[in-house]
């Protein structure tokens, strides 16, 4: 059977070799990528993660991705997400009501901004963590990995512009495309049924990739085509 795992620590070509030297005489090595951080293996038994880590320890500081820790379910996995995004909800809602009245206009800017703001600030304390990880299912960090570099600043730029309130119509259809795009390739892995973790919050906190990603970046799509509209 042939079995595909994602690898952490992988940063250059050097370290493709490395693992494919490692792993060559424990195993039949059909692949090991860097962009994607991939290693594929065609094996009768699939192998323990202990027995693959430690064969990779002789090669440097790599680790196959364990899909124990990826295949975590339930709200609580999620907690970071939510909590944030609760707080988030929290400021903008205090900032916008106004007596028994609501600017829903100024409450999604401000939500969003929000947004962008956090997410791309985790994003931004291991950028190379990062790109790393997004390289795993974006459809164009897959191909072009410095795309993965690129990413946090596009959502900094995009809460900061939500935040000035500078050029909103432009900052809604930019929204629009690049979180739609960041969509598809959610769709991609969910549709694969891949089980990697999602950068969303970068390394420093740890989700899976799941549906609960993809309605992260699909809320950010209909408040910005919902804000857009209200423009008109």
């Amino acid at each position: 059977m042939k079995l595909t795992y994602h690898i952490k620590g992988m940063h250059c070509a050097a370290c493709t070799k490395k693992i494919r030297s490692a792993l060559t005489s424990h195993f039949n090595v059909i692949n090991v990528t860097l962009h994607p951080p991939e290693l594929q293996i065609e094996t009768d038994k699939p192998p323990q993660m202990s027995e693959l880590n430690s064969y990779l320890s002789v090669a440097g500081k790599y680790e196959v991705q364990s899909t124990d820790e990826d295949s975590q379910s339930g709200l609580s996995t999620y907690y970071p997400i939510f909590l944030i995004t609760l707080y988030i909800i929290g400021v903008a809602t205090l900032n916008n009501v106004h007596g028994e009245k609501i600017n829903w206009y100024a409450w999604m800017n401000q939500f969003m901004a929000g947004f962008f703001l956090v997410f791309s600030a985790f994003k931004l304390l291991d950028i190379r963590g990062f790109a790393e990880g997004y390289s795993t299912y974006d459809l164009l960090a897959r191909h072009w990995y410095p795309y993965g570099y690129i990413y946090p600043f596009l959502e900094l730029s995009l809460g900061i512009l939500y935040l000035t309130q500078w050029q909103p119509i432009a900052t809604q259809i930019a929204t629009v495309i690049i979180m739609g795009f960041s969509s598809l390739g959610v769709i991609n892995s969910l549709i694969k049924k891949q089980k990697i973790q999602c950068a969303c919050l970068g390394t420093i906190l740890k989700v899976p990739l799941s549906s609960v990603t993809l309605i992260e970046d699909l809320t950010m799509v209909i408040m910005a085509t919902i804000a857009l509209m209200m423009s008109f």
